[in-house]
């Protein structure tokens, strides 16, 4: 008897990825197992990957926050570039997400809290 792989999400498959509700959508889905990631999600970007104008979002109050889960450029460039993952593609975004919250849990999105922060405590403190 063989165990079924779970299916991989890519944001291919929700197009077009500028709608805010394929992005939600596909959020929903990729942390299907981590849903405290797609509700931060939410409350950092409005599950938005891009501006109206098509360039990847940046943070309002920190131009360095990128994309749909808000990582700071500054802090994490170089780290995402060793694990291969583009953080300006929604793709390479959410996937070092998941390796920030496996490492630190819900600690790089503290800021937000208050939207989030009704989440159960097994959710926010995983780390």
């Amino acid at each position: 008897m063989e165990i079924a792989q779970p299916k991989e999400v890519k944001s291919i498959d929700y197009a077009p990825i500028t709608d805010p509700k394929n992005v939600k959508e596909f959020v929903g889905d990729y942390f299907a197992d981590i849903p405290i990631l797609a509700r931060i999600a939410g409350c950092e970007s409005h599950n938005r990957q891009y501006d109206s104008n098509g360039n990847v979002l940046r943070g309002e109050k920190n131009k360095f926050d990128i994309g749909v889960m808000q990582i700071n450029e500054l802090y994490h460039s170089d780290d995402s570039k060793d694990l291969g993952l583009n953080i300006y593609t929604i793709d390479g975004n959410v996937a070092f997400a998941k390796h920030l919250y496996e490492k630190y849990g819900t600690k790089p999105w503290a800021s937000s809290s208050a939207c989030w922060g009704h989440s159960s405590a097994s959710e926010i403190a995983r780390k």
